[in-house]
C-alpha cells in the first residue's frame, strides 16, 4: 500500500480559494442570525401580541430548528450534492429573513426566525470544505470556519445596534435576506465544484453509533457544556440591552460603543488562556476556571447592574471566558471522542449547540416575565455552577493529534493486519481502517510517536 505523495506540500490555490469561500459563506449566515441580538428585547415590542416569553422565543426560535435539521441535512448532503443542499439551506434562510421583515407580530417574527434556522447548512459546508481540501489541511480548513465564526459574532454585536437605529429591526432582517443571498453568489462563482461527495468519518455522523456517543460520559459532558454555554448567551442577550438601557441609562444607539472595545479587549485576553491550555497541557484547568468566571459575569451583572463599569466589567468577563470556551470545546471533543465516533459526536455536539440557543432565549424570557430582570442573571450564575460539578469529574484530556493515511488495496481481508502494524508503533493509541474510504485513521501522542516508523509505513508499497 502507499500513501499519496502529496501529505506535506502546502495548500494549491485550489485549496485557499475553498476555504476563504466557505468561511465566508458561514460568516455572512452567522452575522444575519447573530445582528438582533444586542436590540431584539429593546425594541421587540412594536409588534403586536409581544410579551417576554414570546420575545426571547424569537430571539432563540432559530436554534430549535437548526438541531433538528443539522444532522439530516448534512445526511441529504451525502445523497444529492453539497452545494445544492447549500444553496436551499441559504434559500430557506433568506426566506425566514424576509417573513421577519415583513412581521407587524411577534408569531409572524418567530415564524420568520424558525425558517431562517431551517436552512441547517453547517455539515454540509463542513463536509464541502473536507471534499475540496486534503486530508492534511483540514485543521486549517476548519479553524479558519471557525475563525470567520468568531469574527462574524463580534461585527454583529458591534453592529446590531448601530444598524437598528440607521434602518430598524425590519432593515436588519433585510440585510439578512441580502448576505444570505450574497452567499448564494459566492458558493457559485467562487468555491469550487468537487468531483465526487464522500462520506468524511471524522466530520460527518453515523446515524448507527448515537446510542454509543450518548453512553460515552466524557463525549456527553462537552454536548452538555456547548448547550449550556450558547444558552447563556441568548439568555445573557435578552436582559443585558435591557440592563445597559433601564439601569444603567445607556441610550441604545451607544449600545456598540460598550461592545466593540470590550469585545477587542476580551479577544486579546484569550489568547494566553488558549495558548496555556495547548501548548502547557492545562485544558482542564483552563476550561474549568472559564467556567467559574462566567459565573462571576453573571453575579456581577445580577448584583451590581446599577454601575456602567460594573457592567462592562462584567461584559469583558463573560466574553473573555465565552471565547475560552467557544474555542477550546471542539478541541476537547476531538481529543476526548474515539476515533471511530468522532463524526457522530461532532454532529450531537452541534445540534445541542443550537438547542442551547433555542432553550436560552426562552428561558431568558419567562424567568425575566415572572421574576425580573435580576433572576434572569441570578438563574444564569446557578446554572453555570451547575454545569461546573457536572463537568469537574471530567479526565485531564491527553495531548494528541490525529493522521489520516491514505491506503490502496485495502480490503476485509488485510484491513485487520493494517490496523495491528499501526497499534504497534510506538506512540499510536487508536486505529481505524475505513474500507469505503481507504483510508486509516490514527490518534497518536505526538510527544511518544515514532515518526520515523509510522513515515515508513506509510510510503511503503504493498
Amino acid at each position: 500500500m502507499t500513501q499519496k505523495q502529496n501529505s506535506n506540500s502546502a495548500m494549491t490555490s485550489l485549496e485557499k480559494r475553498s476555504i476563504a469561500g466557505l468561511s465566508s459563506i458561514f460568516a455572512l449566515r452567522m452575522l444575519g442570525l447573530f445582528m438582533i441580538l444586542p436590540v431584539f428585547s429593546l425594541v421587540a415590542d412594536q409588534y403586536s401580541n409581544a410579551t417576554p416569553i414570546l420575545i426571547g422565543l424569537a430571539i432563540g426560535a432559530y436554534g430549535l430548528t437548526q438541531a433538528l435539521l443539522q444532522i439530516p441535512f448534512g445526511i441529504l448532503s451525502d445523497r444529492i450534492g453539497r452545494k445544492r443542499v447549500i444553496t436551499i439551506g441559504l434559500l430557506l434562510f433568506a426566506a425566514g429573513s424576509i417573513v421577519a421583515a415583513l412581521a407587524d407580530s411577534i408569531y409572524m417574527v418567530i415564524a420568520g426566525r424558525l425558517l431562517q434556522g431551517s436552512g441547517a447548512i453547517a455539515a454540509a459546508i463542513m463536509a464541502l470544505t473536507a471534499d475540496l481540501t486534503r486530508d492534511e489541511h483540514r485543521t486549517k480548513a476548519m479553524a479558519s470556519i471557525g475563525i470567520s465564526i468568531g469574527l462574524s459574532f463580534s461585527i454583529a454585536l458591534a453592529t446590531g445596534a448601530a444598524l437598528e437605529h440607521w434602518i430598524g429591526l425590519s432593515g436588519i432582517f433585510w440585510a439578512t435576506a441580502v448576505l444570505s443571498l450574497l452567499g448564494i453568489a459566492v458558493l457559485h462563482l467562487w468555491v469550487p465544484t468537487p468531483t465526487r461527495c464522500i462520506n468524511h468519518r471524522d466530520i460527518e455522523p453515523v446515524p448507527q453509533q448515537f446510542t454509543k456517543v450518548f453512553r460515552n460520559a466524557d463525549i456527553m459532558r462537552m454536548v452538555f457544556s456547548i448547550m449550556i454555554l450558547h444558552c447563556l448567551l441568548t439568555t445573557s442577550f435578552f436582559a443585558l440591552p435591557i440592563a445597559l438601557l433601564e439601569q444603567v441609562g445607556l441610550a441604545k444607539e451607544q449600545h456598540a460603543l460598550a461592545y466593540l472595545p470590550i469585545l477587542i479587549v476580551a479577544f486579546i485576553s484569550m489568547v494566553p488562556f488558549i495558548l496555556i491550555a495547548e501548548k502547557h497541557r492545562k485544558m482542564k484547568p483552563v476550561f474549568l476556571g472559564a467556567i467559574v468566571v462566567l459565573a462571576l459575569s453573571q453575579i456581577g451583572w445580577a448584583f451590581f447592574s446599577n454601575s456602567l463599569a460594573s457592567v462592562l466589567f462584567s461584559l469583558w468577563l463573560f466574553f473573555t471566558a465565552f471565547n475560552i470556551l467557544e474555542a477550546s470545546l471542539p478541541s476537547l471533543m476531538s481529543k476526548l471522542s474515539p476515533l471511530e465516533n468522532k463524526g457522530t459526536a461532532m454532529g450531537i455536539y452541534s445540534s445541542a449547540q443550537f438547542i442551547g440557543a433555542f432553550v436560552g432565549g426562552v428561558l431568558g424570557g419567562w424567568i425575566y416575565s415572572h421574576f425580573g430582570l435580576s433572576d434572569v442573571f441570578i438563574a444564569g450564575s446557578l446554572l453555570t455552577l451547575l454545569w461546573l460539578i457536572l463537568v469537574s469529574p471530567m479526565r485531564q484530556p491527553k495531548h494528541l493529534s490525529s493522521r489520516i493515511i491514505h491506503l490502496e488495496d485495502v480490503s476485509k481481508a488485510n484491513a485487520d493486519s493494517i490496523v495491528q502494524q499501526l497499534n504497534a508503533i510506538n506512540g499510536v493509541i487508536e486505529t481505524i481502517v475505513v474500507i469505503e474510504e481507504q483510508v486509516a485513521y490514527v490518534k497518536f501522542s505526538p510527544d511518544d510517536i515514532d515518526s520515523v516508523t509510522l513515515d515508513a509505513f506509510c510510503q511503503q508499497s504493498s
